[in-house]
């Protein structure tokens, strides 16, 4: 016979407690007839009696004080277990881990970090910063970053940040000598700075004007995957380089990186956070969707 489960145990301690069906019952919100139902079948379950009841008394059999002995403080801990995992809905804790591409990562989580970590000190971030694609259930992830493009349809998306935009840039000394690119196929007659993927692909540069898109596959003078490298070199003159608007927006404003070909770059959707579909999110991911379109419309209000 199937072994008694947690309401029979509950209806059980709660007629031991008081002594009475009609006040246990009160308790439960159940009917009494219920409760009384509820116990002879516990009884029969079990193959012995625990109470000696009449209409006016409840008396625990030697088996009944037993039983209530043992499950009584049994299940204050379930009841205190249960309470437990239910506070967790409340209050966002433990560790929250995201893979990003680098951009996404310094252009748009960096700013965050700090904020949010201050929001909920009980949330410790692991942020792992990849330009490869990666399976963040495979991986243990708790979220990924990535562009529309690259999003899988079985995921949950949420907007990141706004518009970016890609920027092509060179230094006053490097225009002096080269000239002005002023359409995509003029990079071919230029040296450029570009990056290669951690798959070994250097992807074309894509641009677009009106409608109409250019993809171009420049000489590289420097290839590199570190942006304070690709950096440094622009600035040094030593070709162009077309990268997020973010990484230069400083440079350009001082005067020491000139942009280059603006009507050929269009704005673009920023990255996304994404997380796998389901009922119950984690607390301190959830904490982190809301704290994310808290930001954004704290950052759209500025604007």
């Amino acid at each position: 016979m199937a072994d008694p489960d947690l309401r029979d145990l509950d209806a059980f301690v709660a007629v031991a407690r008081t002594r009475n069906f009609r006040r246990a019952a009160v308790e439960m919100r159940v009917s009494v007839s219920s409760l009384s139902q509820r116990l002879r079948d516990l009884e029969e379950r079990l193959g012995v009696r625990l109470m000696n009841r009449t209409t006016r008394s409840v008396a625990l059999t030697e088996a009944g004080e037993l039983l209530l002995s043992r499950v009584a403080p049994a299940l204050r801990d379930v009841g205190d277990a249960l309470d437990l995992v239910r506070g967790l809905r409340e209050v966002a804790s433990g560790r929250l881990r995201i893979n990003a591409p680098p951009p996404a990562v310094d252009l748009v989580l960096a700013p965050m970090v700090g904020p949010f970590l201050a929001a909920h000190p009980q949330v410790d971030l692991d942020i792992v910063s990849e330009s490869g694609f990666v399976d963040i259930v495979g991986g243990g992830y708790d979220a990924g970053v990535r562009y529309g493009e690259h999003l899988a349809q079985d995921m949950v998306a949420i907007p990141l940040s706004g518009p970016q935009s890609y920027v092509v840039v060179a230094s006053p000394d490097y225009i002096a000598r080269r000239g002005r690119p002023k359409h995509p196929k003029d990079l071919l007659d230029h040296d450029c700075i570009r990056a290669r993927y951690s798959s070994g692909v250097m992807h074309d540069l894509e641009f677009e004007k009106a409608g109409q898109v250019v993809k171009v596959d420049p000489p590289a003078k420097l290839i590199s995957t570190n942006l304070n490298l690709a950096m440094r070199a622009a600035l040094d003159g030593a070709g162009i380089w077309a990268t997020l608007d973010g990484y230069v927006g400083d440079a350009v404003k001082s005067g020491a990186l000139v942009s280059l070909m603006e009507d050929w770059c269009e704005p673009f959707p920023g990255p996304f956070l994404y997380y796998p579909s389901r009922r119950q999110v984690p607390p301190a991911l959830r904490a982190f969707i809301d704290f994310v379109a808290d930001w954004r419309r704290r950052t759209t209000s500025r604007s």
